[in-house]
């Protein structure tokens, strides 16, 4: 099969499509044939070999967590799926023609592959970040860099909570984020003042790591607060960099749940080929997404 992989630590030019050996599942996976995988800003962290403890590397390595497909191959006792499934859910090195996944749902219905491989890990995240800021209904939760995948899940997840939201983004996605619900404006200078002035923070998010974690602790006032996702100097600052992954089948449970009832809807903004993993790469390091970017099958 093809598949891309990495076999040194750095830009996206050590990204190379090859020729490997198809996995199979073992106990408790199952095997997709991949249809679409979702690119993750963890994906090429881990590329550039930053240490992020739930996701060890070794390498060679391939590249990938989320995907959807076709059901192809079941592991020793799994039950609930069947041969022929269309399945989205979160394995290992997702960007190729076959890849095992450990976690998994039924895509809904009217649900295209492209659009079900953006939501595992994302909604997983958006879940876990929520729970963690402590953020209650009625209250306020700023999300800074707001209108990527996890920011786009962030909003919708906490609006449905009945949590009210402001987001930063840039200029051309302010009607974005507005339609997501949430009280939006830019960041640069001045953004700290413009928030103030759509309401008090109660809790913040930052999924960009734009280097704003002391305006966030400042418009909290309370480092415990604050979550980073992106910001792996969070720490230093008193703030909880959240890397490490929570229950990814409870989170594609809600997804589904969510995708259904019409609550939660992420777009993508652009697909890319196999062989186009490292322009994939370049445009998500680049920040200002809408909604996510996927490789196709």
């Amino acid at each position: 099969m093809k598949k891309v992989s990495f076999a040194e630590f750095g830009g996206p030019d050590v990204l190379h499509l090859i020729d490997a050996e198809e996995p199979h599942a073992g106990p408790g996976r199952i095997r997709i044939a991949v249809r679409a995988a979702g690119v993750n800003p963890v994906d090429w962290r881990l590329r550039e070999g930053q240490v992020l403890g739930a996701h060890p590397v070794e390498l060679p390595s391939g590249v990938g967590l989320d995907a959807a497909g076709v059901v192809d191959e079941i592991g020793e006792g799994v039950e609930g799926v069947e041969i022929g499934d269309h399945v989205f859910g979160e394995g290992e090195s997702t960007y190729a023609e076959f890849a095992i996944l450990g976690a998994w749902a039924r895509m809904p219905d009217g649900l295209t592959f492209e659009e079900a491989a953006g939501y595992p890990s994302v909604v997983e995240t958006a879940l876990r970040v929520i729970s963690e800021t402590g953020v209650r209904p009625g209250q306020t939760l700023l999300v800074s860099g707001a209108s990527g995948g996890v920011g786009s899940a962030v909003l919708q997840i906490a609006r449905e909570r009945g949590i009210k939201v402001i987001g930063t983004a840039g200029a051309a996605n302010q009607d974005y984020l507005r339609s997501l619900g949430a009280l939006a404006t830019t960041y640069g200078e001045g953004w700290v003042e413009r928030v103030r002035r759509l309401g008090t923070v109660d809790a913040a998010i930052d999924v960009a790591g734009s280097g704003v974690i002391c305006e966030l602790v400042e418009l909290t006032g309370d480092p415990r607060k604050v979550i980073s996702t992106a910001d792996l100097g969070a720490p230093e600052l008193d703030v909880r960099f959240s890397g490490v992954a929570g229950s990814v089948p409870d989170a594609l449970a809600e997804a589904v749940d969510l995708i259904s009832r019409g609550k939660l809807h992420i777009p993508v903004e652009k697909s890319y080929a196999l062989a186009d993993a490292a322009a994939a790469h370049i445009d998500s390091q680049a920040g200002h997404t809408r909604g996510r970017r996927v490789v196709v099958i």
